[in-house]
């Protein structure tokens, strides 16, 4: 019920509800094909993901790799890190993106009268 003690028209519910629909879809289908970095070690190790998360690349950088100062599993270990280091900022900021793109759509949920949102 709407305040006021009127019924909702349930044809505009029903539209309004479609249009989000649809607006959701095409947010999500922006999203799987929006690109975002994130970085470590000052930049040695980058990745790559779309904004839905998925790792899409992984940049070393060959100066992450220094024989003479590391033994091979010290470097192994660096990298390692680093990697993991790259694939977390780049989906912080691919959850930036979504938050960005979808926040507004489910704030419009709440905005439809007779729904308990």
């Amino acid at each position: 019920m709407i305040p006021g003690g009127g019924q909702p028209n349930m044809q505009q519910l029903l539209q309004q509800a479609q249009k989000m629909q649809q607006d959701l879809a095409a947010a999500q289908e922006e999203l799987a094909h929006t690109e975002v970095d994130g970085q470590a070690g000052g930049g040695l190790v980058k990745a790559t993901v779309t904004g839905s998360g998925e790792l899409r690349a992984l940049v070393i950088d060959p100066k992450a790799v220094d024989p003479e100062t590391a033994s091979i599993e010290e470097t192994c270990e660096t990298l390692a890190d680093l990697i993991v280091a790259a694939v977390h900022a780049a989906n912080e900021n691919a959850q930036q993106l979504q938050q960005q793109k979808l926040g507004p759509l489910a704030q419009g949920l709440g905005g439809m009268p007779g729904l308990p949102f």
